[in-house]
């Protein structure tokens, strides 16, 4: 009798690995970022990632990274946390964010008021900057959860 096989990945790395493709979809080329919600039966109900919104030119708008503000892309390009929750085919109350990057400010505000419960996380290159200290202090006091996972590599294997 066969044994079941013991070197599949786990919940956190599928579902991180989800996020990290959406992330590919990005035309950014300084940031590229993907989410994925997860429901409490383990079934994904949005995906995300940023970029600009619907019938706004990928070539007509910056994706500098400068002084002017009119002249980046920071006014016009939409994260993927926002994204992914615009983008969820039901309910996202108590479900769980993955995102490759550690949500900002602004997207932790509707990451509450969509009634997320928990974020999971692979880089928080902004740690200790003014805009994740703001999203750390907003999580705390709504009682949402945030944990960042070990970077990891999948392999693909011949067969499958």
């Amino acid at each position: 009798m066969s044994q079941k096989r013991t070197d599949y990945i786990s919940w956190d790395r599928y579902f991180m690995g989800v996020a990290l493709l959406s992330a590919m979809r990005s035309k950014d080329p300084n940031t590229q970022v993907g989410a994925c919600i997860v429901n409490q039966k383990n079934r994904i109900v949005g995906i995300g990632y940023n970029g600009l919104p619907i019938g706004c030119s990928d070539d007509e708008f910056p994706w500098d990274v400068n002084d002017s503000f009119l002249e980046s892309k920071y006014p016009y390009v939409v994260h993927s946390e926002p994204n992914a929750i615009l983008n969820a085919n039901a309910s996202v109350e108590a479900c769980v964010i993955y995102v490759t990057l550690f949500p900002c400010h602004e997207c932790v505000k509707l990451i509450i008021q969509s009634g997320i419960k928990e974020i999971v996380y692979l880089s928080d290159k902004y740690n200790n900057t003014e805009s994740d200290m703001a999203a750390k202090r907003m999580l705390e006091a709504a009682d949402i959860k945030y944990r960042k996972i070990q970077p990891f590599r999948v392999e693909i294997k011949d067969g499958l």
